[in-house]
């Protein structure tokens, strides 16, 4: 059995880590479906790399051990890729008399979309959304709310925004009182910090 379909097949099974390895191989030429479906209206609100995201991280959750085994996975990131666009363009031109700065985009994600950042995505919103109550976690969500715990209230605030609320890093910016690349910066190292702790707990 060759690398690719012994990924499929844990695809198939429902494998997380396996369908995030999958993205990240394939996230070349997933941008540039996404690229050629975000017409230039839409580009100069959203960028594909928000797409991108987003697509990955409700393909994560989605993922289940009865996902059909005939089932194209890189098609079916497609078909999400295109729902988020379709939802993007309703977001942005739908309804015209929105108010500009009420507008957020679809920035719910990690910037560099490593397998590894999406994976974390993942437990950061199973960890900060499930019950708190030892019994209710496994032992890596344990370790994420430990480490999340540590951390300054304003990054632990900017996590809860993003990934949880799906907040802009813009709108994050405005309610903390910093700038949107402050806020960039501090939830890229924050990811990064998290990603650590864990790694260092294996």
């Amino acid at each position: 059995m060759s690398d690719e379909a012994a990924l499929l097949a844990k695809i198939s099974a429902g494998e997380v880590d396996a369908l995030a390895k999958f993205i990240e191989a394939r996230k070349p030429q997933l941008m540039a479906y996404i690229h050629r479906r975000l017409g230039a209206a839409l580009k100069s609100k959203v960028e594909a790399e928000d797409i991108f995201q987003e697509s990955s991280v409700e393909a994560i959750r989605a993922i289940t051990p009865e996902f059909p085994g005939d089932k194209d996975p890189f098609s079916w990131l497609c078909q999400i890729a295109e729902r988020k666009i379709i939802d993007a363009h309703r977001h942005h031109f739908g309804a015209q008399k929105r108010d500009a700065g009420r507008e957020r985009s679809l920035d719910r994600r990690p910037a560099s979309g490593g397998d590894g950042e999406v994976g974390l995505v993942n437990l950061l919103v199973k960890s900060m959304t499930t019950p708190s109550k030892a019994f209710s976690r496994n032992a890596r969500e344990l370790r994420l709310q430990a480490a999340l715990s540590g951390l300054r209230d304003d990054q632990r605030e900017a996590i809860r925004l993003k990934y949880i609320e799906g907040w802009a890093s813009k709108d994050i910016a405005n309610k903390l009182g910093k700038t949107d690349a402050a806020i960039r910066v501090m939830l890229t190292r924050t990811l990064k910090q998290l990603q650590t702790v864990l790694a260092s707990q294996e």
